[in-house]
């Protein structure tokens, strides 16, 4: 149960960045091309090159979700792969990968995004 709760966090946290994330990239695109419905941008987010980098939170919270409802229970070692690799998604770099560049971008521009990383930078900083 402990290890279930650990994930249940760390997907609800996810999911909270995953959104200022997907915030911030829809007011960028309503810039160009005009304000979207929430229909509209369900599409953008799933086929729009500009949404495209979001789909790394996406999968992370997808992994989470199947761990969740697996048949076996969550062993400590799959939490600690899921924590890990949470941790190297959501470290920001100028010159990392393009989820790296496009994250550190987001964290200069978008103070929610900033309260929504901090988030889940406390919560993995907590399960060392």
């Amino acid at each position: 149960m402990h290890q279930h709760q650990h994930l249940r966090d760390l997907r609800n946290k996810l999911l909270h960045l995953h959104k200022a994330l997907i915030e911030t990239e829809r007011i960028a695109y309503e810039q160009v091309s005009g304000r979207v419905s929430n229909r509209e941008l369900l599409q953008l987010v799933i086929n729009h090159e500009q949404f495209a980098w979001l789909h790394s939170i996406s999968e992370l919270v997808v992994q989470i979700d199947e761990s969740l409802v697996a048949d076996e229970p969550v062993s400590l070692e799959n939490v600690q792969n899921l924590i890990a690799n949470a941790r190297m998604l959501i470290s920001p770099s100028e010159v990392g990968n393009t989820f790296a560049r496009k994250y550190y971008a987001a964290l200069q521009r978008e103070p929610d995004v900033v309260l929504a990383h901090a988030d889940v930078s406390q919560f993995l900083a907590s399960k060392k």
